[in-house]
């Protein structure tokens, strides 16, 4: 009985160590997004998905501040501005991740988990 539950801890163990692998790879670029999709695809943790959901949600305002920044004078102003605070995002994020946190990212997290909460 007793080395049951041992091998039923490690297993979990192994578990919580693969999911933090996969959510910390989803903050490294858009490729390691897409990477720790896949890699998630097929066990589903949720701390994993939440990250996933956390590093799309990081993507799509890089992604937006971009958009923004081809508006002459203000939308560079913005851009410049917002990719500091993105930066911000994006580590407060990732360290949240790194310590198996499953927090939103500061500013804008809790929208992404509205915004994202199919995935």
């Amino acid at each position: 009985m007793m080395s049951t539950e041992i091998k039923h801890e490690r297993t979990d163990h192994l578990a919580d160590e693969e999911a933090k692998r996969i959510a910390v790879i989803s903050y490294i670029t858009i490729i390691g997004m897409v990477i720790a999709f896949v890699m998630n695809n097929e066990k589903k943790f949720g701390f994993a998905s939440y990250h996933i959901r956390q590093s799309i949600g990081l993507c799509v305002t890089g992604l937006a501040l971009g958009v923004v920044g081809v508006v002459p004078i203000i939308g560079w102003l913005i851009n410049i501005l917002g990719v500091f605070v993105l930066l911000y995002m994006w580590i407060m994020a990732l360290m949240n991740a790194i310590n198996a946190k499953e927090k939103p990212a500061p500013i804008l997290g809790k929208k992404y988990e509205e915004w994202f909460k199919g995935i």
